[in-house]
């Protein structure tokens, strides 16, 4: 069964093919990521929340974007660097892309469907294991805010 990540070329911010078992079958929480963010601390919950929930069938996929206050200047080597050295970051981050705009990338094209433009850094998305949007929520909702965590559950038909 195909799932529509499949079509979106999703690169690592190494620039390598993102897995599909990163995200296949999987309930996700995608989320627009930053490193000179007031909201960047928001990492140390995501890692937490991705190890935590790994088992049961979560992931979490970070994806940096520049298009915020010019909050994620970085090249990829930094963005890396700053993301295990400081937080620990040890799921998926993507490639940089545009969320909103003319720009914006396909992932994006799909998360927001026809909706509003994403509002700042650290938005998230809950995307069930098929690739159907389950849920988003404004950048400062924290990652284990209960309904994110029912939105994961529900994505899981838990």
């Amino acid at each position: 069964m195909s799932h529509p990540f499949d079509a979106m070329g999703l690169t690592t911010l190494e620039g390598e093919p993102l897995a599909p078992d990163a995200y296949r079958g999987k309930a996700l929480l995608v989320v627009n990521v930053a490193s000179r963010c007031g909201l960047t601390p928001q990492y140390e919950e995501l890692v937490a929340l991705a190890q935590e929930t790994a088992a049961d069938g979560v992931a979490v996929l970070g994806v940096p974007c520049n298009q915020f206050g010019a909050q994620e200047p970085g090249s990829a080597e930094e963005i890396r660097t700053f993301c295990s050295t400081t937080y620990g970051v040890d799921f998926p981050l993507l490639s940089k892309q545009d969320v909103n705009g003319p720009d914006r990338s396909p992932l994006y094209q799909h998360l927001v469907g026809g909706g509003p433009d994403i509002e700042w850094n650290f938005g998230k998305f809950v995307v069930g294991p098929t690739g159907q949007v389950r849920g988003r929520f404004a950048p400062t909702v924290a990652p284990h805010d209960p309904a994110i965590m029912q939105a994961l559950a529900d994505a899981l038909d838990r």
